[in-house]
This record gives C-alpha cells, sequence and structure tokens, in this order.
C-alpha cells in the first residue's frame, strides 16, 4: 500500500534528504520556513520504517502546552491517512500499526523522561531549553539503539544551548549544522517581509527571518565582522604552526579577569590559535599557563596599566613578570575608540580557531554599546560586562601588530619602553 502523508516544498526535501544521511542534525531556520511540519513528518517516517521491534520516538518541546499546541494536531492530521492509527489524547502519544509510538513530550518535566529508550527524537524551539535535557537524559536514551536527534529552532542570541548545541555541529563533521534564511529559501513573498521588517525592526526582523544569531544584540560592535568572518570561513580549524613564532597580548585584570590572546603572523594574516582567560588569579598562574604550552615565542604585549605599583609587593606588575620569566612589550595608551577602529580595520585579515576560542569569538560577538533611549542614540562608551576583557586584549593585538596609521611612531616607542625597563 502506498499513500502519500504530505508533499514537502523543495526547501523540506532538500532537508529530508540531508536528514537521511545524519543522525544528529542541528537546523536554523527562519520562521515559517515549515520545520515542525518538515521534522514531525520525519519522525513519522522514521517511525513507519523502523527495522528494530517496538519503535519509540519523540517529540520534544519546552513546555507540556507547546508540545500540544504546535505539534499535537500535525501529528493526528498527517498520520490520519494510515490504517490502524490509535492516538491517547491524554499521554498525547500517537501508536502506529507497526507498532511504533510517537511521543509528545516537555522539557519542564525533564526527570519524567529519565529511563525511557528512544530510536529518535526532535527537540523544538532548542533555544528554550536546558543542556542537561539533552546530556544527561536524552542522550542516554538514544544510546543502546543509536537513535537520532534533531535540534530546531530559530537563533535567541548566543546565550542559550540552541547556540551551543550550534556551534558543536558547526565544528563536528558527523553533526549536520542546516541554516536556512528567508533570503535563501525565498518561501515568503517580498512584499510580506518589507510589512515585517517595517514593523519589527531590523534586528529582530534579521533574528527571526535572516537566521542571525547577533541580531539580538542592538549595538554590537564587532558583530558584523564576526559574521563575514564565519560566512567566508575564517573562524574554523586554525591549528598551531611550528614555523611560526607566537606572540602573546594580555589585558591584565587587578583582582579581576585577566586574558589573554595567542596569535601568529603568516605575511598579512594574523592567526588566532588559542585563548585563555581566568579571573582571582595572580601574575604566577597566568605565566605557567604559558609555559605549559607547546609554543616557541616571539613577543609578549601588555597594556601601559602594566607599569603600576603593586603596593602590597612594592613593585610594578612588569617587574613582577620579568621575575618570573615574561619580559613585556608595554603597548602605548591609545583612545578607546581609536583602539576599536584599529581591531575593526584588522579584522577582515584575521583567522580564529573555533576550538580553542570559543570564549573570544563569544565575546566579540557579544561586546556591544548601550542605548539612549532618551537621547536616541548609542553611547560612545561599550557596557561593560563579562565580554570586555577579551575584547580589550583584541584591541591591543591591534594595535600591537600595527594597525592603524600612525603606527609607524608607535612601533619605535616599543625600544623606548624596553630600554627604560628598570632589572630587578
Amino acid at each position: 500500500m502506498h499513500i502519500e502523508l504530505y508533499t514537502p516544498r523543495p526547501q523540506q526535501q532538500e532537508l529530508h534528504d540531508l536528514l537521511d544521511q545524519h543522525r544528529f542534525a542541528v537546523l536554523n531556520c527562519h520562521r515559517r520556513f515549515g520545520k515542525t511540519v518538515c521534522i514531525l513528518n520525519h519522525l513519522i517516517k522514521a517511525a513507519l520504517m523502523h527495522p528494530l521491534p517496538n519503535p519509540r520516538f519523540a517529540y520534544v518541546a519546552p513546555t507540556y502546552k507547546q508540545a500540544k499546541s504546535i505539534a499535537w494536531d500535525y501529528i493526528k492530521q498527517f498520520t490520519a491517512k494510515i490504517p490502524g492509527t490509535r492516538y491517547n489524547e491524554t499521554e498525547l502519544r500517537c501508536d502506529l500499526p507497526n507498532g511504533s509510538r510517537i511521543t509528545l513530550l516537555s522539557s519542564e518535566n525533564a526527570e519524567s523522561i529519565r529511563g525511557i529508550f528512544l530510536d529518535g527524537v526532535c527537540i523544538d524551539e532548542t533555544a528554550q531549553v536546558e543542556p542537561k535535557l539533552w546530556n544527561e537524559i536524552l542522550r542516554p536514551a538514544l544510546s543502546d539503539r543509536k537513535g537520532f536527534c534533531y535540534f530546531i529552532g530559530t537563533p535567541a542570541g548566543m546565550q542559550n544551548f540552541f547556540y551551543e548545541i550550534y556551534q558543536h555541529a558547526v565544528k563536528d563533521e558527523k553533526w549536520l549544522a542546516f541554516t536556512a534564511p528567508v533570503s535563501k529559501t525565498k518561501i515568503i513573498d517580498q512584499e510580506e517581509l518589507d510589512a515585517a521588517l517595517a514593523q519589527m525592526g531590523e534586528a529582530k526582523y534579521k533574528q527571526e527571518f535572516e537566521c542571525d544569531w547577533i541580531a539580538n544584540i542592538e549595538g554590537s560592535i564587532y558583530g558584523n565582522l564576526v559574521k563575514q568572518a564565519e560566512d567566508k570561513g575564517r573562524i574554523s580549524r586554525i591549528e598551531y604552526d611550528p614555523s611560526l613564532l607566537v606572540s602573546t597580548v594580555w589585558d591584565i585584570g587587578v583582582g579581576d579577569s585577566t586574558s589573554i590572546i595567542f596569535f601568529q603572523q603568516l605575511g598579512n594574516t594574523v592567526r588566532i590559535i588559542d585563548y585563555y582567560e581566568n579571573n582571582r588569579e595572580g601574575l604566577p598562574h597566568y605565566v605557567n599557563i604559558i609555559k605549559q604550552k607547546d609554543y616557541l615565542y616571539e613577543h609578549h604585549y601588555a597594556p601601559h596599566d602594566i607599569e603600576v605599583t603593586e603596593f602590597s609587593l612594592g613593585k610594578t606588575r612588569r617587574e613582577v613578570a620579568y621575575q618570573l620569566g615574561i619580559n613585556f612589550k608595554i603597548l602605548p595608551k591609545l583612545p578607546l575608540e581609536d583602539g576599536i577602529h584599529a581591531a575593526k580595520m584588522i579584522f577582515p585579515r584575521v583567522y580564529i580557531d573555533l576550538e580553542n576560542c570559543r570564549p573570544l569569538i563569544d565575546a566579540l560577538r557579544h561586546y556591544h554599546r548601550k542605548y539612549n533611549e532618551k537621547m536616541r542614540m548609542f553611547s560612545n562608551k561599550p557596557i561593560h560586562d563579562w565580554s570586555s576583557h577579551a575584547n580589550d586584549a583584541f584591541r591591543y593585538m591591534a594595535i600591537a601588530i600595527d594597525e592603524l596609521p600612525n603606527q609607524e611612531n608607535i612601533s619605535k616607542r616599543f625600544p623606548n619602553a624596553i630600554s627604560d625597563y628598570k632589572i630587578l
């Protein structure tokens, strides 16, 4: 018997074909793409064709109410043509004639899911679920029968599980990282999109329809540059090249975070191969981190405030670092905006390792200015938050590699700074 459950759009058919080739997939799709319809039909097909006895599949939404309102009617609609199908309205469960079951679940009571086995599962609105649902409950449930899992959603910033799992998919070649912006799918007509843009504003529109992770960060300073780097493959696996020396640039905090960027220069390109950040640690800790890494070093750069005397020691932090084996080159003090400009100028030739530098990438994407509602403009000074230290280090790196127009003069200051150093 041949039963046609639904006819996918070309874009959905492309997705079905890709899902058939991957056990794990993260699907970043614009609103009204039809991702829920697509994924539910994929679950139904898998349930009908599964070779193992008593197949079990699940659709998981953030809440029970969402699971019922988003997916239950679709499940019944697309399985209604299958003779012998039964429905349990109380448990939101569809029993297919071959013994397969598709159950709708919610992540709000994750512990109730613990202990079941699954042959396949889809997590919808992934940005709203906690990581432990996957790590502690669903991933083990798939293990004995080697089931699949598909994560679907639309971006809601970077500080959530959807962004985290998408980044995992990007760097794991066995996973599918699929993005479908409306500008690519052309599913919604332009008149409707223009109206949506006018009503929603550019940031929200880009998030909901262009699948943009950073669009909801108003006042983002480097956001577009990070996206361009990702699109052009400059944020990927950038391995350490033993034939090139490594330089470091530091943002040194006092009772606060310290950030260190490790970079190599190859011709005109800057290769950021590693990143380290910690807080409430003294200089010996960070010097030890430097020495533990199997790199051959060229220069270590630090901002001018490393010359500040530590009252408890009676020495500058530069003097302490020298005693520990690190001879810093001191960067000139530049206005913040000049440093940000230098960072923007250098960005198009920067390559960043996705695996070792994830905190740095997230910080660059997040760094933003505060919007003044009264003045209807963004402030000049970026907001000081968790992303500040990484961005300060990146800004110092831009100064260190002579990007500014007057950098020739700045470079000449390095020898002076070194020669003025007081040997202990």
